[in-house]
């Protein structure tokens, strides 16, 4: 049986496993949990910034994936990479009843919180959760038709490593979305909010450079159906961050 049809069968809190691998000497990504690193604390601190400031930008970004990609009323399987609290991952499955989403993180400390919204959003049974570090997805190949990921880049340690790992778990017409900042749709008054609200917090970055460096690694990952969005170029007063979109071709039989 794949991993797909386990996670669909098995009872919503027996979804979120964890990887118990040997950690290698020689440097190799994070394969079981980090309880002193990653610990409850930090988890209360993402999920509060989710919870507050950062609320109105889970929405309108889901909102715009399901009717860019037209997910709406799609059947798959869709993952979030470096999730966090799951906002995102929640937002997306309430608007998508025929996904099953699946929230990553490097925080096993996320989950309780996590399952217990899923209970309140009435999407329990649609959703799970996994330890995943981005470098080391622990998915077999072809395994999602979409995956997303907002905020989680900046912390990849190799972006190149976790780009193409994405790719390898995405299925033949699979769709990545993958970047930090805000979706275009969310009104400019909400996006001025937010930024001033992040006060000394507010992310610091050469929009332009990073927009270099994603093109870079596309071409050196040999993905060739891709595009590197900057939202609201219309205007100069918010940052809307910078993000990634790319496929896996179609494979069709003779």
């Amino acid at each position: 049986m794949t991993m797909h049809g386990n996670l669909l069968r098995l009872p919503m809190l027996a979804v979120f496993l964890c990887a118990r691998l040997a950690a290698a000497a020689d440097g190799l990504p994070l394969t079981a949990p980090d309880y002193e690193q990653f610990t409850p604390a930090a988890a209360a601190r993402m999920s509060e910034a989710a919870r507050t400031n950062l609320s109105p930008v889970y929405p309108a970004l889901a909102e715009y994936l399901v009717e860019r990609f037209q997910l709406a009323h799609r059947a798959g399987v869709g993952v979030d990479v470096g999730g966090g609290p799951g906002s995102l991952t929640l937002e997306l499955s309430r608007r998508t009843p025929r996904f099953y989403w699946i929230n990553t993180d490097i925080n096993t400390f996320h989950a309780t919180a996590f399952f217990a919204r899923a209970l309140t959003l009435d999407c329990a049974g649609r959703v799970g959760m996994i330890f995943a570090d981005a470098h080391h997805l622990p998915f077999r190949n072809d395994y999602a038709d979409f995956v997303v990921s907002r905020g989680s880049i900046p912390f990849w340690a190799e972006p190149k490593t976790a780009l193409a790992e994405i790719y390898r778990v995405l299925k033949p017409g699979g769709q990545a979305f993958i970047g930090r900042g805000f979706s275009p749709n969310l009104p400019l008054d909400v996006a001025r909010r937010v930024r001033e609200n992040q006060g000394s917090g507010v992310p610091r970055y050469d929009v332009a450079e990073t927009m270099k460096s994603w093109q870079r690694l596309m071409l050196e990952l040999g993905i060739k159906d891709f595009e590197i969005i900057h939202p609201r170029e219309d205007q100069r007063e918010v940052n809307y961050g910078v993000w990634l979109r790319f496929s896996k071709p179609s494979t069709h039989s003779p």
